[in-house]
């Protein structure tokens, strides 16, 4: 499940995309300072585009923190979408790229192999979120999830939803179902490359 994204791509950048889109954007707390990231992890703070109640093709840049505490104190930072209407508090995760993590082939290799997803033709991308607040943490989102596609299911059995542009204004209307949106991309939407560990069939100690 992801539990590491990237956002190197300029919030000026993002703004026009979202113009472009006729998807008006609110800075309610001013335009946020967010530096590139090559890395986003959990509890970090990071911009999203939340829904405004009443509203249609509308949202407001915030930045929240990734997760929030569940029950057992253990960090929510992917949501499954199953069976589920999300009626309100939805947002847009702002991304050009996340990581999965599989078991590393070499037993000397210590750290994980290290994936890295982006959209095939898009400098950049949204996914599908929910937002809340918590007593704790106040307001912070999380990422949702379905079984995977054939693009992540070779690393991982469950994914986060990526959306298609033209999904980005309906998952922002909560009269919308749920299930109309959430959908796993075309199979090759998503591109991978490893980022980290000895490729499959690679001596790693053959590597700088």
């Amino acid at each position: 499940m992801c539990n590491d994204y990237r956002l190197e791509v300029d919030i000026a950048s993002i703004m026009e995309d979202f113009d472009e889109l006729e998807i008006a954007i609110d800075t309610p707390e001013g335009t946020p300072n967010v530096a590139a990231r090559e890395d986003i992890k959990i509890t970090d703070i990071a911009p999203i585009v939340a829904g405004v109640a009443g509203a249609r093709a509308r949202g407001a840049l915030l930045n929240r923190r990734w997760s929030w505490p569940g029950p057992t104190g253990k960090p929510v930072y992917n949501y499954r979408a199953e069976s589920r209407e999300f009626q309100s508090n939805r947002c847009l995760i702002l991304t050009d790229g996340f990581y999965e993590f599989t078991k590393a082939e070499d037993p000397k290799q210590k750290r994980q192999n290290k994936w890295l997803f982006t959209l095939e033709e898009h400098d950049w991308f949204a996914i599908a979120g929910i937002w809340r607040k918590h007593p704790e943490v106040g307001e912070a989102f999380t990422m949702l999830t379905l079984d995977a596609g054939s693009d992540v299911a070779p690393y991982h059995h469950r994914q986060i939803i990526p959306l298609a542009r033209d999904q980005w204004s309906a998952w922002l209307d909560p009269a919308i179902p749920a299930a109309d949106i959430l959908r796993i991309l075309p199979p090759g939407s998503l591109k991978v490359r490893q980022v980290h560990g000895a490729p499959p069939g690679v001596d790693s100690s053959l590597l700088l």
